[in-house]
This record gives structure tokens, C-alpha cells and sequence, in this order.
């Protein structure tokens, strides 16, 4: 064997749950997918007999489940019980991060019922939701009336709860930002019981700013007004190939979407919606899309694509194709758009279930896809979840837009991921400095995608197993993610809470900003009653010491050191 084809690291030696990770897929034909499909439709059922009702007996229920969780926490007490959290269970949560925290003492609050479409407004265009609404459910009442949220992360079981404590991105967010700077007002119930309504511009506009990236540690979010926007039944999507190194699919990715004039905020040069995937050091494929009406859609010549049904080509390998056939052009109904990755979940369909791409797979049980992440979780036992935090990686890198090809070099370097997502989005220079912010002074440097009053990020999503890993190679995931974590720190770039984090506290607020949130937190109370993000964040067991620490440290915050 010559040098070049001896492994870059030492075999691994395989136990059991590596052959119960290889055969997982049983368990998931014969149980997770029937209870999964099962679980869809009781919860469609269910989605289904809300929207049944007024927006008046709803806005009723609502008012009166507020009512119940203001008063489950006046009944706390602070010296006996413990912080304040959902009582949602940890296997429920779509993020890959472990939620230990509930298994430490805990106060738990449910807040199941907030899962109804409170109202849609076509006049303020706003619709105003519960948190436990997810994607699925909002596309399903919008797009018939030709609106949609502008910005609809992908994967149905995405709640907006989540997309607004934690992260959320699309397609569209090169023109909105991010989910969470679409909000309008957020409803919150205050660690004292007080029941507010923060807008940017009201007495509570502190809380507003520093609600985004906080994970539910400031109160609880009980209802969301969120921007909608007006949209056509077709999204028009040309898949363009580009062949090159990383630099070189970097810059073609830059190009799809950013102008080189600068002249960013040009609907006529920018699209509507962004994405790139790159499937290996040398290829990627990237895809514009813009809203088209059904007459456009349907014109002599032009081709459409349910991508939504089920014996349908994955996604993400049917962007593929571009780079045997060359740029193409097709029209996708704009509901299926919006969700075309969730059967496969991105990539992850294929470690999931290796021969749930092929055809007959497709076919036969194709309709039972996507298995619900949380059912996921919750069988998968404590051997192989760990091992999935240390031989599989889900990570999201959100970097300025002309780092991304250092980022992409990184990725290829140091875990040998393929397939890459590719999303950009901006970050608005806001009256306050909030946990994630833009580079001081971005503005003076006129870069390829920002403007004056935002700086033009990517999400670069690394999500599969590490090329070692596949060879059968000692990787070391733990590792791994600190290593990007020390990159993504020295390139003013950040790490979205749902994932596995490496970090210490004191790393921690190096890559976020602290200032307004703890802030945040003590003026309205938070602290003492809520845990604070980064103790929500961290990875591993949370001790009856840590919470009772947690508890007793009202002004005690690990700050970033000035470099």
C-alpha cells in the first residue's frame, strides 16, 4: 500500500453499539416510522380542529392557559424548588443537544397548549402564534392565502419557540435576517408573574432585543407576532453547477446571490431565496430561487416538480444531478419548496436508513418518511447517544460571507464532511448590542453582500458522519467541535445553541456578547428563577451543586477576558 492510500489515522477498534448503530435501521422500520406517521397524523388531527375555531375562542383558550402558567409560578418556592423550566421532556427537543439540565432538581411549567395559529392579520400583515406552532403547521394555514412568514425554516417540526430562543434560518434570510429579526412583538411571562408585550419601540424594548439566542432563560414566550409576507404558488429554482477548489465554490456561491456592484437591496439582482451545497472539495451546486404564479408555472415548456411527494428523489440528490446535466430550471409548488428537506432530514435520511434514497424504498414505504427526530432520541438509549456526540457531527457555523471559503477548507481539514449546506443570511447592526453581532466597523469595508445597516453571514451546515469515521478510523468528536469552536471564536463567528458544545463559560461569552442579556436578566428578575444560557447550553450532567450555585450567583457572570 503506498503512502497515499495508508489511512490518516489509526483503525478503530468496534464494539457493540457499533453494531447496534449499523442495524438501528430495524428498530426504525418496525417502530420508529409507524409511531412517527402515527404521531403526524394525530397531531394533524389535532392542528386541524384548532383551526376549526375562532380566532376568538382561541385568543380565550390562550388567555386562560396564561393565566395557568403566571399562576404554577407564584406557587414556586425559591428556597425549595428548584430553577424554573418547561416541563417538556428532554427527548422532545428537535436540537441535538443533550438536555441535561432537566435531569438536575427542577421546577417544571407546561406549556404543551400553545400550539394554535392565534391569528393571521392581512392588514398589519403580521400573524400572531403560539409557541408550539411549527413550520408544517403555519405553511398549511399561509400558503393558500398567497402568504407565508418570511422566513420558514425547513424542516416541519421546527416550533417557533425554538426558532426564536435559539436560531432559525432559510433560504429567504439574505433579505430578512434571521428568524427571529421577523418578530414583531413577543408575549412574555416575566419571572414574577407579570405578563408583558415587548416591541422595539415600547418600555420593554431591552427585553425585545434580548430575547433572540437566549433559550427561554429571560421567561416564557407564550405568543409571537411575526412578519408575513406576500407570496406566489411557485418558486422558480435554477440549479447552477460550479467546478473548483473551495475558494473558487465559495466565490461562485458569493456570486448566485450578492451583487459585486453592492447593490444588495436590488430585487431585480437578488433572489428571493438562496442555497448551496457542496458535495465534495472540487463540486457544489447552488440554487436561486424566485417566486413565480401559477400561469408562469404552467406555460408551454416549463417544467414542474412536486419534490413533496413521496417516492419523489431526495432533495438534495436531485440538486445533484446538476452536475452531470448542467444548469436547469424548474418550478416547484411553493409549500413543497419550503420543506424539501424534511423527508430526508438534509442528509441524515441516509445514515438513518442507507437504503431509504433507493427507488423501491421510496415507493413502498416512502410516505411513512421522515422519522420524528424526538422518537429518534428517545430510543436510542444512553450508548448510543454517545457515541453519535462523538463519531457523527451536527454543527452549524454561521461566519461572515467572505470567510466562508476559510470556513469550507476548515471543514474539509479538519472532519471531512460531505455534503456542506450553504445558507446566508444578514445580521443587522441593531440600537443594542445583543449576544450575536456584526464586526465592528463591517460597514467601512464595502464586502461583497453587506450594506450600511447589516453584514452578510453564512450558515455553513456540517451535518453527517466525518470521512475518518466512515473509513473506520479513530476520530475524536469532542475534539473536533472544540477545535471549531476555537476557530469560529478567533473569526468573530458563532455556534447555534441547539448543537453540542464544548464550550466553558469563559469561552462562552468570548463568542457571545453578555452585556445587554445580563442585563436582561436581572432587571426583570431572571436570575434565581431561570438558569442562564450558558448553563442551559452546557453539555454533561447538571449537579444538585451546579443548580443550587446556579441559583445563589444573582450577579456572579463569566465575562470574556480583552484580548
Amino acid at each position: 500500500m503506498s503512502d497515499l492510500q495508508a489511512p490518516l489515522r489509526p483503525k478503530r477498534k468496534k464494539g457493540l453499539v457499533d453494531f447496534l448503530v449499523q442495524f438501528r435501521w430495524i428498530l426504525v422500520i418496525f417502530v420508529v416510522l409507524p409511531f412517527s406517521a402515527l404521531y403526524y397524523f394525530l397531531i394533524y388531527l389535532g392542528d386541524v380542529r384548532s383551526e376549526m375555531k375562532s380566532y376568538k375562542q382561541r385568543q380565550k383558550e390562550h388567555d386562560e392557559n396564561v393565566k395557568k402558567v403566571v399562576k404554577r409560578l407564584k406557587q414556586r418556592d425559591p428556597k425549595k424548588d428548584g430553577l424554573v423550566c418547561t416541563a417538556r421532556k428532554p427527548w422532545v427537543a428537535v436540537g441535538m443537544r443533550n438536555v441535561d439540565y432537566k435531569r438536575a432538581r427542577h421546577y417544571e411549567v407546561d406549556l404543551s397548549a400553545f400550539r394554535n395559529v392565534l391569528e393571521i392579520d392581512k392588514e398589519r400583515m403580521i400573524a400572531r402564534v403560539e409557541p408550539l406552532v411549527n413550520m408544517g403547521q403555519i405553511t398549511r394555514v399561509t400558503v393558500p392565502m398567497n402568504l407565508s412568514l418570511a422566513v420558514v425554516a425547513e424542516l416541519d417540526d421546527l416550533t417557533v419557540g425554538g426558532l426564536i430562543n435559539g436560531y432559525g434560518i432559510e433560504g429567504s434570510s439574505h433579505i430578512y435576517g434571521l428568524f427571529s429579526d421577523t418578530v414583531v412583538a413577543y408575549e412574555i411571562v416575566l419571572a414574577d408573574g407579570r405578563v408583558v408585550r415587548a416591541t422595539k419601540d415600547n418600555e420593554y424594548s431591552d427585553l425585545f432585543y434580548a430575547i433572540p439566542w437566549s433559550q427561554g432563560t429571560l421567561g416564557f414566550l407564550v405568543a409571537a407576532e411575526i412578519k408575513l409576507i406576500p407570496i406566489k404558488e411557485y418558486m422558480k429554482l435554477t440549479y447552477t453547477p460550479i467546478v473548483g477548489n473551495l475558494k473558487e465554490l465559495a466565490q461562485g456561491y458569493m456570486d448566485s446571490f450578492a451583487p459585486r456592484d453592492g447593490d444588495q437591496d436590488n430585487p431585480e439582482k437578488v433572489p428571493d431565496f438562496v442555497e448551496g451545497m457542496v458535495y465534495s472539495p472540487t463540486e457544489g451546486v447552488f440554487m436561486t430561487g424566485k417566486y413565480a404564479s401559477k400561469e408562469e408555472a404552467k406555460k408551454k415548456g416549463n417544467k414542474i416538480n412536486n419534490v413533496g411527494w413521496w417516492f419523489k428523489p431526495w432533495f438534495y440528490q436531485h440538486a445533484q444531478t446538476a452536475l452531470k446535466k448542467g444548469e436547469f430550471v424548474e418550478y416547484i409548488p411553493t409549500r413543497e419548496y419550503y420543506h424539501r428537506h424534511t423527508r430526508c432530514l438534509y442528509w441524515e435520511g441516509k445514515l438513518i436508513l442507507p437504503f431509504g434514497d433507493q427507488f423501491w424504498f421510496r415507493f413502498l414505504l416512502g410516505w411513512l418518511m421522515p422519522p420524528k427526530v424526538s422518537l429518534l432520541k428517545a430510543t436510542q438509549g444512553e450508548a448510543i447517544r454517545n457515541f453519535y456526540h462523538e463519531m457523527h457531527v451536527i454543527q452549524d457555523m454561521l461566519v461572515p460571507l467572505y470567510k466562508v471559503g476559510d470556513a469550507l477548507e476548515w471543514v474539509d481539514r479538519e472532519m471531512e464532511i460531505y455534503p456542506i449546506w450553504l445558507c446566508p443570511h444578514r445580521l443587522f447592526k441593531l440600537p443594542v448590542k445583543t449576544m450575536v453581532y456584526p464586526e465592528p466597523g463591517f460597514e467601512h469595508h464595502h464586502r461583497q453582500g453587506d450594506t450600511n445597516y447589516a453584514q452578510m453571514f453564512t450558515d455553513v451546515g456540517v451535518y453527517y458522519a466525518p470521512g475518518p469515521v466512515l473509513r473506520g478510523e479513530v476520530f475524536d468528536g469532542a475534539e473536533a467541535v472544540r477545535k471549531m469552536e476555537k476557530w469560529l471564536i478567533e473569526n468573530h463567528s458563532f455556534q447555534p445553541q441547539y448543537a453540542v458544545s464544548e464550550l466553558n463559560e469563559k469561552d462562552f461569552w468570548k463568542m457571545f456578547d453578555a452585556d445587554h442579556y445580563e442585563h436582561v436578566r436581572r432587571k426583570y428578575g431572571a436570575v434565581g428563577t431561570f438558569m442562564s444560557v450558558y448553563y442551559k447550553s452546557k453539555k454533561g450532567r447538571k449537579t444538585e451543586k451546579e443548580v443550587q450555585e446556579a441559583e445563589q450567583a444573582h450577579l456572579e457572570t463569566a465575562y470574556a477576558e480583552a484580548d
